[in-house]
């Protein structure tokens, strides 16, 4: 598999809103710099993501020097935020970690976000990636911690893999949806050069300079049935999945990284298989 190279890196500066393609990007231990440090919760201090609200596939956060973020959305004036001081925190509840997390300064800040999805909701900003969320106990090492992502601190998917998967869609009953881009799965790192599904067998990988464990497959959710451009939902891939890629009750596509030490992914970097 000497050909497998990055295609494309993604951050997501905000959970759940879109992404956002880079050339390159520095990666800490909990993931790459000013992925998913952001997200909303409601008044329940759940975090808020596109499983309930498709509509946040509309918004845009683009990085601001230090970490803040600048919020558009279709009709909405943009708005700035900037990482919040010291202070006191709140806690969230992002699918059962509680986290503690610092909401953003500016009331008006939530007004915007809970105007735009009709809802009230906070914009929250994780202070501390390196303290406050373990890595599941069930696959990390100790120290290992994440942002706002799922579960760890990267996706990785191959465009095999989705070619295959939007082959078996042509063939189904919802081939109308087809073919799927890759932005329906949200990744940060897309790798070209594999053969498809190749990356399930994977345990550890070099990408460039890097060096990173492959703890689990990605178990996927209803957020990869929500176009990302339009917010509308729709059957696949899900349907498809279910019938070719369930595993143990998860429906399989790309693989979770923890990085084994900090570095920067750059497009282009080639990919080896370690074990």
């Amino acid at each position: 598999m000497g050909n497998a190279r990055v295609r494309s890196i993604h951050v997501h500066p905000v959970k759940a809103f879109r992404s956002l393609p880079l050339r390159e990007v520095a990666v800490e231990r909990w993931g790459p710099a000013g992925d998913r440090r952001w997200t909303l919760i409601d008044d329940g201090g759940k975090v808020v993501t596109q499983r309930r609200h498709p509509r946040l596939a509309l918004a845009v956060a683009e990085p601001l020097p230090g970490g803040g973020v600048v919020l558009s959305a279709p009709g909405r004036h943009p708005v700035s935020v900037p990482v919040p001081a010291p202070g006191a925190t709140v806690a969230a509840d992002v699918f059962g970690d509680k986290v503690e997390v610092v909401p953003a300064e500016d009331a008006a800040v939530h007004a915007w976000c809970s105007d735009f999805l009709d809802t009230p909701v906070r914009l929250v900003h994780l202070d501390d990636p390196a303290v406050r969320r373990p890595v599941d106990p069930e696959y990390a090492l100790p120290g290992e911690t994440v942002t706002f992502a799922d579960g760890y601190p990267l996706l990785l998917t191959t465009t095999a893999s989705l070619d295959r998967l939007n082959s078996l869609i042509a063939r189904g009953e919802h081939a109308h949806e087809g073919p799927l881009p890759m932005s329906r799965f949200r990744p940060n790192v897309v790798v070209e050069g594999t053969e498809a599904w190749a990356e399930d067998g994977w345990t550890r990988v070099t990408v460039g300079e890097m060096t990173f464990r492959v703890p689990k497959p990605s178990g996927r959710c209803v957020v990869t049935t929500t176009d990302q451009d339009t917010a509308r939902r729709g059957r696949e891939p899900l349907h498809t999945l279910g019938r070719h890629r369930s595993v143990g009750g998860r429906l399989l596509f790309g693989v979770n990284l923890v990085p084994v030490s900090p570095g920067t992914l750059r497009v282009g970097d080639p990919l080896e298989v370690v074990a």
